[in-house]
């Protein structure tokens, strides 16, 4: 006989536990081999989002500060060609109650549990966004789990989950932490299960959803304080639902083009499940350990379809490197008196190096900051790299080997974003779908063509390499 609460019996009721836990039915919007209706998905569950900018606004979220960044402008306008330089800007979402943008997914989140008559809510995460959730079931008088991964085998844990743990714990929240490892999504489910409470998912629509008052913010923002919509808006990217919702939100804000960009910090060559490796980053979000898998497979997430899809709406993905980024972090607190987390910081560093490209006259937008504060300050996490045998020293950051060193820059001029290949993202993902198929119904295909963001022709010349054949318009 099967025990009910066995690693393999749990995981086989996992799409009616997230069924359950989120009232979402995802079964009715499959299409084809493996595509599905997006966009019907996100308008079914979805709520208006003048009814989500409300509810965030009496919850202590949304309407943060856009701040521009004068004094690190002028820096950039040092070391740019003459005439180049773009104003950067800031979305202060440090500003939200719980200290990141976060804030508003939680707060969609607890909404909904306490209208649907949930006890609780609970959370698998490492991160801000445990806190958020933590504190948004405080707001709303329900109870709040939260799971983290947060030890190697040696019991110990990054000061930056350990300073989170320590938020959740003061906002009310029970905080499970586990070692590295596959039994973080397995307690999970099983908590949900015993617990009835609702998935605060990261991964759901309504999660999503609640960053779109973001992007919108972001738009009107930049109209009234400079009468024009933003040329570039960069966004640090993870598990994708920050940029997903972001873009939903300045498409519906405005119908001009406004060019987007993610940003991953380097980890290339670490591996994020292994015991190892699990202390030998400096960052327990955006970098590209998790942006990587999230952006080539979305649907790799806690729920059986993510509403967290960013290859659909980046225009361009670059990569920047430990040490830029903690380096930045110092220069925001000593140019702009803003002292502010380092992965939030990851989006700055980019923006840096990307507005030395662009002219005088045009506006590039960081699309968020977060809090900091004991363990999450960049001198504690260079101290615990210390202590995990990584050097630390001046150089050139395009030599930063991840696990091994993390090289601050000598000079201004060594922070530069590094594009990745698109086309490449674009085939792996691809590659990921077709696992097992070698011919496409018309639904998948023009399902990939959405997902990879680019024609129909670009989809056909890498099913060809793959040699996968498709059905043609009419079945």
């Amino acid at each position: 006989m099967t025990d009910r609460y066995s690693y393999e019996s749990i995981i086989k009721r996992k799409a009616e536990i997230m069924r359950q836990s989120t009232g979402i039915d995802y079964s009715k919007y499959e299409k084809g081999l493996f595509s599905f209706d997006y966009e019907g998905f996100m308008n079914e569950y979805s709520i208006p989002l003048d009814l989500v900018k409300q509810i965030q606004a009496e919850h202590g979220v949304g309407q943060t500060p856009l701040k521009e960044l004068k004094n690190i402008t002028a820096l950039v306008r040092k070391i740019a060609k003459p005439g180049n330089g773009a104003r950067i800007f800031l979305k202060d979402e440090a500003c939200n109650d719980s200290g990141s943008f976060k804030a508003r997914r939680a707060s969609l989140a607890c909404f909904l549990a306490k209208a649907l008559g949930f006890k609780g809510v609970i959370t698998a995460t490492s991160g801000n966004y445990g806190a958020a959730v933590a504190s948004q079931a405080a707001k709303y008088g329900l109870k709040c789990i939260v799971v983290q991964e947060c030890f190697d085998s040696r019991g110990i844990g990054q000061p930056e989950i350990i300073e989170k743990a320590r938020a959740c714990e003061a906002y009310g929240a029970e905080v499970v932490q586990l070692s590295v490892g596959p039994e973080l999504f397995y307690v999970f489910l099983r908590l949900i299960e015993e617990t009835g409470y609702y998935n605060a998912s990261l991964y759901s629509p309504f999660a999503v959803n609640g960053i779109e008052t973001l992007g919108m913010e972001i738009v009107e923002d930049c109209l009234r304080l400079t009468q024009r919509v933003p040329d570039v808006v960069v966004v640090t990217n993870a598990g994708g639902g920050n940029l997903t919702g972001t873009v939903r939100g300045i498409k519906k804000a405005t119908d001009q083009k406004v060019q987007i960009v993610a940003s991953s910090v380097n980890l290339a060559g670490l591996h994020m499940a292994s015991d190892h490796d699990f202390n030998r980053k400096s960052f327990t979000t955006g970098h590209t350990g998790f942006g990587i898998p999230f952006t080539t497979y979305p649907d790799r997430s806690d729920v059986p379809r993510s509403a967290a899809r960013p290859l659909r709406y980046m225009d361009r993905y670059v990569t920047v490197n430990q040490g830029e980024v903690f380096f930045m972090t110092e220069t925001l607190s000593v140019l702009e008196g803003l002292e502010r987390g380092p992965a939030g910081n990851t989006a700055l560093t980019a923006a840096f190096s990307i507005a030395q490209e662009l002219p005088e006259d045009e506006i590039i937008v960081v699309q968020e900051s977060e809090y900091t504060g004991a363990g999450k300050h960049h001198q504690a996490q260079l101290s615990f790299a210390r202590e995990n045998g990584i050097d630390i020293f001046f150089g050139n950051p395009r030599e930063e080997i991840p696990g091994t060193n993390i090289i601050l820059p000598d000079k201004l001029t060594d922070i530069v974003a590094q594009d990745l290949d698109l086309r490449k993202i674009r085939t792996s993902l691809i590659r990921n779908y077709l696992k097992g198929y070698s011919k496409i119904t018309n639904a998948d295909l023009n399902f990939l063509k959405e997902e990879t963001n680019t024609s129909l022709d670009e989809v056909k010349d890498i099913l060809r390499e793959l040699k996968i054949e498709w059905e043609d318009a009419n079945g």
